[in-house]
């Protein structure tokens, strides 16, 4: 069995663009590392036609192979339960965060007046099972960069934007020339006060961070420029010793490295395993910054969504586990209208506040909302609004 083989590969050796061409892309060439079931193997073929399937042999690693409920293998492997469209979590929908509706061209989305996020490629080292850009990653879509130099001319035009998120798929998988012609156009745009990139790469293919040549080009362009990057480690056992490696070459450039996890039925959704992965990241020097609920996507919905109701009280009896750093982050949707922190509950009414707003509504950043919590209710938009006119809620 060849899944055995790989304990003995030494990753931090392997070239990382020759080491995408072993990626697991087909049932067939899954089966040469895992147990499948008739059933799973008909089915995956049915599920990889409508969204591709995409695994390092890193990433494979990390799985429990005698656990047909690893959490790991939930998050790479196709499941047939992403030929669902309907169930009692509700209506699902393909672009929940509102790309569509603040698409600019050129692979910018400008929702906050303060940010701009360019979608720079489509395709990620490993395509994630509960993605919210599903729809698009791993396929010809027209939202990526076309022309990067056209989405910097709408940056520059735009004085109020004051920082950048590189945004994909994952964008720390283009080769580094690239990276580099992306990163030196936004170099010396004064209005910019600090650029992101979003990447999910050290957690599912750290061998990237073993390019001196990479890490060379974030250090110098963080010593002119803030550089943050935004990871997404969603379980502890994705924080591997290599993973931890990778971690710490990005730091020792001086770049911040900040987590966004998503709350995931079946991969996180218990208190011990919040906990574990808050103290975790902090272990590495990871800060804990947003945990996600899980976005209505179509194909991901009813099977990774966990109800508002418990999710609100699972993250609150999590906190009480953690020390002051580890509980800093914010739990939080991130809707069409903006993205709203989820504060608590009281009874069945949720208390939500509004952190960030799109563009033209401002009046909406810091208001409070206050929603009638149901058994099974997901997202914001299947809870009805309770009108509080301002009095503090009995």
């Amino acid at each position: 069995m060849q899944f055995t083989q790989l304990a003995r590969i030494n990753w931090q050796l392997q070239n990382w663009q020759e080491e995408q061409k072993n990626n697991i892309t087909s049932v067939e060439g899954l089966k040469d590392y895992l147990p499948l079931t008739v059933d799973e193997g008909g089915n995956m073929s049915k599920v990889i036609d409508l969204h591709p399937m995409n695994i390092p042999r890193y990433y494979l690693s990390l799985i429990d192979r005698n656990d047909p409920d690893d959490p790991i293998r939930k998050l790479c492997i196709p499941q047939t339960d992403e030929l669902i469209l309907n169930g009692q979590m509700g209506e699902t929908t393909q672009d929940p965060y509102g790309d569509d509706r603040h698409d600019k061209g050129n692979g910018v989305l400008h929702k906050y007046e303060y940010t701009a996020l360019v979608v720079a490629t489509n395709y990620c080292a490993m395509y994630c099972r509960h993605c919210f850009r599903k729809k698009m990653v791993g396929m010809t879509n027209d939202k990526t960069v076309h022309n990067f130099q056209k989405a910097v001319q709408y940056i520059a035009s735009h004085p109020e934007i004051t920082n950048v998120v590189i945004s994909g798929g994952d964008p720390l998988m283009l080769p580094t020339k690239v990276l580099r012609q992306m990163l030196t156009a936004l170099q010396d745009i004064d209005h910019l006060s600090f650029v992101r990139i979003a990447s999910r790469a050290p957690v599912s293919y750290p061998i990237r961070f073993f390019d001196d040549e990479l890490i060379d080009l974030l250090a110098k362009f963080n010593s002119q420029k803030a550089l943050f990057i935004s990871t997404h480690f969603n379980h502890p056992n994705e924080i591997s010793t290599l993973a931890a490696e990778a971690v710490s070459r990005i730091r020792n450039t001086g770049i911040t490295v900040n987590n966004q996890a998503v709350l995931l039925k079946g991969v996180n959704d218990d208190e011990r395993t919040l906990v574990d992965l808050m103290n975790g990241l902090l272990r590495i020097g990871v800060s804990p910054y947003y945990l996600y609920q899980c976005m209505p996507v179509s194909r991901v919905r009813h099977h990774f969504q966990v109800p508002l109701k418990r999710g609100v009280d699972l993250v609150d009896k999590a906190r009480q586990q953690m020390d002051g750093y580890a509980k800093r982050f914010k739990f939080v949707i991130g809707h069409n209208i903006g993205k709203l922190e989820i504060c608590g509950r009281i009874g069945n009414k949720l208390i939500l506040k509004q952190i960030h707003a799109r563009t033209g509504h401002n009046k909406e950043i810091s208001r409070l909302l206050v929603r009638q919590l149901t058994d099974t209710g997901g997202w914001l938009d299947d809870l009805a609004e309770i009108k509080t006119s301002g009095q503090w809620i009995q």
